[in-house]
């Protein structure tokens, strides 16, 4: 699974409080650590579903 945050994030920082293991806030917008995902891959999925502006993006290999 790969895991990306768009240029629309608006930094609300849901994502982060969902899976704080793989979003983190720095400024206004999220990042990704690509070392934790498959360890949340759930987490990831809820935090796509609860984004306000759809800014993550999730791709299935």
């Amino acid at each position: 699974m790969k895991v990306s945050v768009l240029d629309n994030c608006v930094g609300c920082g849901a994502c982060a409080i969902i899976n704080s293991d793989v979003f983190e806030m720095q400024g206004n917008k999220a990042v990704v650590n690509t070392n934790k995902i498959e360890q949340t891959q759930d987490l990831c999925i809820d935090a796509a579903i609860t984004c306000p502006v759809n800014a993550i993006k999730i791709d299935e290999y």
